[in-house]
């Protein structure tokens, strides 16, 4: 039913890592350009990493460059986010988000949301 499911957030310590993961039952990823965002109350929502349908190009917010990897195995129907280095500023509910065409396109469908929080 759910056309997104993020999982693999949960409580870090600076410096640390995760590996978020979002799972598309019932679909396919690989039509469509797909994406990270995450916020934080209060704030705008951040697209933080974008990869095309086919894994070919990704796109990296500032925020985020350097120390995240957006992968995707579509035979898998899996879409992945390496984060590295993390710092209390990450600490935000982090979103899959299936796009149209193009990385700059709208948001198709929503995922749910996983909690990372950073802290010691």
């Amino acid at each position: 039913q759910l056309q997104l499911v993020e999982s693999g957030g949960g409580l870090v310590q600076p410096g640390g890592s995760l590996r978020l993961s979002c799972a598309a039952p019932g679909s396919t990823l690989d039509s469509r350009p797909n994406a990270w965002f995450r916020q934080v109350p209060g704030k705008e929502r951040e697209r933080i990493a974008c990869i095309s349908a086919n894994g070919g190009s990704t796109d990296y917010a500032d925020s985020v460059k350097g120390r995240s990897t957006i992968s995707r195995d579509n035979a898998k129907n899996t879409l992945w986010l390496q984060m590295d280095t993390l710092k209390p500023e990450d600490t935000a509910v982090y979103y899959c988000a299936k796009l149209s065409f193009y990385c700059s396109g709208p948001v198709i469908y929503w995922g749910q949301g996983t909690q990372v929080t950073v802290s010691s």
